[in-house]
């Protein structure tokens, strides 16, 4: 049995403040609707840093002491793709949209009007809960099942 697999490393981070999270309304097909900023770990660099550098070319904000939050993980067809969460309150900057789509504050209470992304929901529920840590899709009978830890 191989002990190893290739896996692909991404950051997302939930930006809050007060009652309201930034929130990327995602203009690609694959994944469309108000989700969370974030992107690929370059090779060799810190996954801190790849949060704090993908923050800032998403958003426009400069992020401080991002914390670890949980991960969500994958299948993927050489692999495994894996996603570090964090969460932060700490910024200073202009808020600034990107090519992966406009950000927008969003309150709270009105996430479930929003058009989000389908697993914008639980991925949070991960995030934001303080007995969770792992948001994790499995495929069972060719179907995708989300698993909460």
């Amino acid at each position: 049995m191989q002990r190893t697999e290739n896996v692909e490393l991404t950051v997302l981070c939930l930006i809050h403040r007060n009652d309201h999270y930034l929130l990327q309304n995602r203009i690609k097909e694959d994944w469309k609707g108000l989700t969370l900023p974030g992107g690929h770990i370059e090779k060799g660099e810190s996954i801190v840093d790849a949060v704090i550098r993908e923050m800032k070319e998403e958003t426009g904000l400069t992020i401080q002491n991002p914390r670890l939050c949980g991960i969500k993980q994958f299948p993927i067809e050489k692999g495994r793709y894996i996603v570090f969460l964090f969460h932060t309150d700490e910024f200073f900057g202009e808020v600034k949209s990107s090519a992966e789509g406009e950000m927008v504050w969003v309150k709270k209470s009105e996430l479930s009007n929003m058009n989000t992304v389908n697993d914008l929901a639980p991925l949070l529920q991960v995030m934001t809960g303080d007995h969770l840590t792992e948001f994790q899709y499995v495929i069972e009978n060719g179907d995708w099942k989300i698993l909460i830890k």
